[in-house]
């Protein structure tokens, strides 16, 4: 699912880029996969913890960036990334509540791999065409 024209210049970023990525399509095969449900349940629930966690993290360092490099358009940018944690935070309230439904899973899964690729290939495009602007990687 990585592309290498992805990249935006930064070590760090394209490198958790590739992880969230892997993961993500990790996520996909196993909501998508024939075994029962009950038995790909495991990996559904790892790979969601991972999310939420990893995302902050992600969303943490990719806005740090922005703020080392005078990204102008970090404001925007953050707004865009909290929409998502929100929306990742309640699907995960949504499963405590009412458990894991597969259809619901395949749904979020469906959503989460389209918001990154879109995401990563058009917003984070935006960060990498500015730090080549600069004169070079962070």
């Amino acid at each position: 699912m990585w592309k290498e024209h992805y990249r935006i210049g930064s070590e760090l970023i394209d490198s958790q880029h590739q992880e969230l990525f892997g993961r993500v399509a990790s996520f996909i095969r196993a909501v998508q996969g024939e075994e029962s449900w009950e038995e790909r349940l495991d990996e559904v629930q790892s790979t969601l913890e991972f999310m939420k966690d990893y995302v902050v993290i992600h969303f943490r360092d990719e806005e740090a960036l922005q703020k080392e490099i005078g990204y102008p358009w970090l404001e925007k940018h953050a707004a865009i990334h909290n929409a998502f944690r929100e929306e990742i935070r309640e699907f995960a309230q949504r499963v405590e509540r009412e458990g894991f439904d597969e259809e619901k899973v395949q749904e979020f899964a469906a959503k989460v791999m389209t918001w990154l690729i879109m995401h990563v290939g058009k917003e984070d495009q935006r960060i990498g065409e500015y730090i080549r602007e600069q004169g070079g990687q962070q």
